[in-house]
This record gives C-alpha cells, sequence and structure tokens, in this order.
C-alpha cells in the first residue's frame, strides 16, 4: 500500500461537480478582482470566527507583512516570535524592517514559552507574532497579559489553525490582527496562494483594506503607500464553499489523531499533547523518535511518507546568520528539531491507510 503525505486530489474528486459550478459561475460573471465572492467570504469567514472584520489578501506571508505595517512597525523596531516555525512568519517581520527576537518553546507544546517572553522584552519590542503551530493555539490569556502590560501588539499566527479554539475562543480573536494562510494544504485551504487578516478594530480593517490595494481610497486616488495584495474572486468562491465543510474536516483530523494516539501510546513515541483548555485541529500529526532518518526511512520503504515540519529552525537558517544567533541558544527548540515527524492526517484519508501507518509503525518497533 501507498500511503502519500496528502493528497488533495482526492477533494477535487469528491467535490468536483461544486468546484467546476463554482469556476464556472466566476468565469460568466466575469469579475476577477475585489468582487462579490470575495466580500461574502470575508463576511462569513468573520462569522464563522466571531469577529467583527475579515480582509482577504495574497497570502500569510503578506497579512502578517501587512498587520505589521499597519500597526507602524519601523525600522529597527522588534518582533517576538518563535524559530520553530514555517520561514514565512519571520521573512514578513524582516519585509517589514523589524528584527525577529525568538523565544525558546515548552517541550510538551512545542508553542512558545509563556515565561520566557518578558525576559526578551526591550525597548525596541513592538509586537509579538505567537504561532499557533501544528493547529493548536499558544496561552493567549498569558500573552495578551503580557501585551498589556508592556504596551505591546499582537498579530497571531494561524496559518495552520482554521477552527481551533482557546477557551472556547477561535483562534485569532485575541490580538490586534489574526493572520490565516489558506494555501492549498491547510485544514481550509486554496487552490493557490490566498490568505486573510481578522481583527475587532474597525480602524485597523480599514487600514488593511487600503494597504492591500495601493492604498486606493477610491480608484486611482491613493491616500496611503499601499501594495498589491489581494485575495482574487475565483480562490474566494472556492473558500466560502470549503467553510461550510471546515468543522466537518477538523473532526476527521481529529478521529485520525485519537487513532494514532490511542494506537500508538505504548510504543517509544512522544505523541502530540495539549491543554484541556486547547480544541487542537491537527493541521499536522507531530510525533517525536530516536533515530528519526532510519524511522522514516523504514516508512517510506512501506509506502508511507512523512515529512519534517521543521528540519532547520529559523535562527540556524543561512538566509537569517545576520541575525547573529548561536547553536544552543534556543536548548528546547534544537532539540526538538532533531526528533519531530509528521505522519499522514488529512481528511480523505481512508481509515485502512491510517491503520496500515499504524501496523508500520509498530512493526518498525517489533
Amino acid at each position: 500500500m501507498k500511503v502519500p503525505f496528502g493528497d488533495l486530489s482526492k477533494q477535487y474528486k469528491k467535490y468536483k461537480k461544486e468546484f467546476d459550478n463554482i469556476i464556472s459561475g466566476v468565469f460568466a460573471k466575469g469579475s476577477f478582482i475585489l468582487g462579490e465572492n470575495l466580500s461574502r467570504f470575508e463576511t462569513n469567514f468573520a462569522d464563522y470566527l466571531d469577529i467583527k472584520y475579515a480582509v482577504g489578501v495574497g497570502s500569510a506571508t503578506e497579512a502578517l507583512f501587512l498587520a505589521l505595517k499597519a500597526i507602524d512597525i519601523k525600522n529597527g523596531d522588534e518582533v517576538i516570535t518563535v524559530a520553530n516555525t514555517a520561514v514565512p512568519t519571520v521573512s514578513a517581520i524582516d519585509f517589514a524592517g523589524a528584527a525577529p527576537v525568538f523565544v525558546d518553546i515548552e517541550e510538551s507544546s512545542y508553542l512558545i514559552d509563556t515565561e520566557l517572553i518578558e525576559g526578551r522584552i526591550t525597548s525596541r519590542t513592538k509586537a509579538i507574532i505567537p504561532v499557533h503551530l501544528y493547529g493548536n493555539p499558544c496561552n493567549m490569556d498569558k500573552i495578551m497579559q503580557i501585551a498589556k502590560d508592556y504596551n505591546l501588539k499582537v498579530i497571531e499566527d494561524c496559518a495552520q489553525a482554521h477552527g481551533a479554539e482557546f477557551k472556547g475562543k477561535k483562534a485569532g480573536t485575541f490580538g490586534d490582527f489574526g493572520a490565516f494562510s489558506f494555501y492549498p494544504s491547510k485544514n481550509l485551504g486554496a487552490n493557490g496562494d490566498a490568505g486573510m487578516l481578522v481583527t475587532d478594530n474597525e480602524e485597523l480593517a480599514i487600514k488593511i483594506r487600503l494597504l492591500r490595494n495601493y492604498g486606493f481610497e477610491d480608484r486611482y486616488k491613493s491616500i496611503i503607500r499601499g501594495f498589491n495584495s489581494r485575495l482574487d474572486e475565483i480562490q474566494a468562491a472556492l473558500l466560502d464553499f470549503k467553510l461550510t465543510k471546515l468543522d466537518e474536516w477538523n473532526l476527521r483530523r481529529k478521529q485520525i489523531a485519537d487513532r494514532y494516539i490511542n494506537r500508538l501510546s505504548d510504543l517509544p513515541i512522544v505523541l502530540p499533547s495539549h491543554s484541556s483548555e486547547n480544541m487542537h485541529v491537527f493541521h499536522l500529526f507531530v510525533i517525536r523518535v530516536a533515530q528519526r532518518d532510519k524511522f522514516m526511512k523504514f516508512l517510506l520503504n512501506e509506502g508511507i511518507s512523512t515529512i519534517i515540519h521543521y528540519p532547520i529552525p529559523i535562527h540556524l537558517q543561512p538566509a537569517y546568520k545576520y541575525l547573529n544567533y548561536k547553536d544552543g541558544i534556543l536548548p528546547v527548540t534544537e532539540k526538538l528539531t532533531e526528533e519531530i515527524v509528521s505522519l499522514p492526517i488529512f481528511p480523505d484519508l481512508e481509515d485502512n491507510e491510517v491503520e496500515y501507518v499504524i501496523e508500520s509503525i509498530k512493526k518498525f518497533y517489533n
């Protein structure tokens, strides 16, 4: 049996009629940028999160960048985040002219260690970007209290956390902004690049709408220095349909995760954990193993694809050597980087495929 890490063709085959009708409908209307499909999806996504404003943009990287510009981040400012994340989290900070300042993570959750944040705050610190990694929300109570105490802005990186909750409240609705990715493989994925910023602040929402479209107040009248970052009509229409399936897809991810946890708990593997206060949506199912290379090679020989999220922490990436972080400065992050591996988990993964992954892992340890 072959078990892919992901297979988006299954989604298309399942919803081919709906997808084809949606795309042909957009083409028939002949409006492709900043039209009614985007407006409807923005409204529906905001309603889903129970937040006032949602603004569609080109990608989550651009969402983070625009959020930083909207809160007036300037050259030399510092933004606190983590190094165990996708490169885009930090490239957005870099693009905005600010310096990323890394905080180590909790070994149990892989999320930012809130006890270490205050020790990294300086007079130049202007914002915190907590990353809700793998679909598991950070402790937003502690983060928001720190932000309040030090007068900092908070931009939640929700690229992997569509529908995740902390204490019954959706990820992305705690800070000044929540930034979402709709990259195709996400829990709510487009069929191309797309992103969203959400906020309860009307002034910030207005500013983002200007920034995403050249600063245009009306056609050809630019009132602030803006950019081009727009979620197009085809992606918006597809996403609006997929939004109606998100809770169902997240439930399926949880079912697969529960099965992995129940069946693999007796093996020398560190399984994902999360607080009882969290609703984890399992964008990724990340375990920790010894002899990772041998483990991954064995599974590949069994026909099972696995991936490492992420093999090189940002502070050790060649592109970010200029930050002058040395090996050992983020010990938990660096330790976990050597052990983590992601197992297949996506809504269209079949029960027999999940079972095959489990049995193959058990075979490795027997």
